[in-house]
């Protein structure tokens, strides 16, 4: 497992400081935060990568927040993948 995580099935208000917030709670350390937008509205796309300082905290954090809620939608926690 790597550091880096997908976040799914945000709220289009969720922003970075909020998800900041949540993924370093508990003494976990977060390295970035980067919400993907869409290119022509300007609006979220509902998903984000978060990454952690250590691939312990990172498995902590989506053992932890896999399914909790946050501004109104459980969010869908996976290791992120690189692009073919």
């Amino acid at each position: 497992m790597g550091t880096k995580l997908y976040v799914g099935n945000l709220s289009y208000n969720t922003n970075e400081a909020s998800l900041r917030e949540v993924f370093g709670a508990n003494g976990r350390q977060v390295a970035s935060v980067a919400i993907i937008m869409d290119r022509e509205t300007g609006r979220s796309r509902g998903f984000a990568f978060v990454e952690m300082t250590t691939p312990e905290a990172a498995q902590q954090a989506m053992q932890e927040l896999d399914g909790k809620e946050l501004d109104g939608r459980q969010l869908r926690i996976n290791d992120a993948r690189e692009r073919d």
